[in-house]
């Protein structure tokens, strides 16, 4: 039996990184400068999806275990993997972020900022260390009935990278009601602009961190953005969160 689990384990991180691949990565850069999100859909299988969420009940694995309502942060629970991190969360990080790189450094430079990303999450976590973001912050949440999550932003420190992911483990309107993932946009002078999405399950949505750039008259400027969930009001609500910089505690 457990040489059997090893195969799967084995052929599905084989079959992640070759869908990663195949992803259309040039529609994917549009809408994330276009819109600050991307969605791809189905990116996990059925499968993957309710192996991640048995993964939730292995306490090895994790770092820390955050009760929302004791910090104000809504109604839920989370909990950070711990490095190493599963193989499979590990071949998730690895694999999108390269494509994610460019777009952030250009970016960056439409913005005026000097900050440039390595091409790969290896030079990103160096990056961390050398200001003492070590702690990892890859992390699975979860939501019953009355669950949410107040609008936030996961800076961990100084360093951040633009992007970060979102893969929705669950199906809306079978397994949960209510649930949706919110954003906001706020740009300078203006009112803050919802977006509601209802992604469903196996549904990867990347998003910007902090902010991104918007064409002005004469220069790019930044709308901020931020992100939560809307109050689920029936069953069970699993998220897998890939969050590529780390963490100073």
């Amino acid at each position: 039996m457990k040489k059997k689990s090893v195969v799967r384990k084995f052929n599905s991180k084989i079959r992640i990184h070759s869908k990663l691949k195949k992803i259309d990565w040039f529609r994917v850069t549009l809408e994330l400068d276009k819109n600050g999100f991307a969605v791809v859909p189905r990116l996990l299988s059925v499968s993957e999806c309710k192996s991640l969420i048995r993964l939730y009940e292995d306490s090895s694995l994790y770092r820390k275990t955050v009760t929302m309502e004791r910090y104000r942060f809504g109604s839920g629970e989370y909990k950070y993997f711990d490095y190493p991190l599963p193989d499979f969360v590990q071949s998730l990080r690895e694999t999108i972020y390269p494509f994610l790189a460019p777009i952030a450094n250009s970016w960056m430079n439409e913005l005026g900022i000097e900050t440039r990303y390595p091409k790969n999450i290896s030079g990103l976590q160096k990056f961390c260390r050398s200001n003492d973001q070590t702690k990892p912050t890859a992390l699975i949440l979860k939501y019953v009935k009355g669950g949410f999550n107040t609008l936030h932003q996961d800076l961990y420190g100084e360093v951040y990278f633009p992007f970060q992911a979102a893969l929705f483990l669950n199906e809306p309107d079978q397994d949960y009601e209510g649930g949706e993932f919110v954003m906001t946009q706020t740009i300078p002078r203006s009112q803050s602009k919802a977006i509601v999405l209802k992604p469903k399950q196996g549904d990867m949505i990347l998003f910007t961190t902090n902010f991104r750039p918007i064409q002005g008259k004469k220069r790019f400027y930044r709308a901020v953005m931020k992100h939560g969930v809307s109050e689920v009001y029936s069953g069970e609500r699993h998220t897998l969160g890939i969050i590529f910089h780390d963490a100073t505690n």
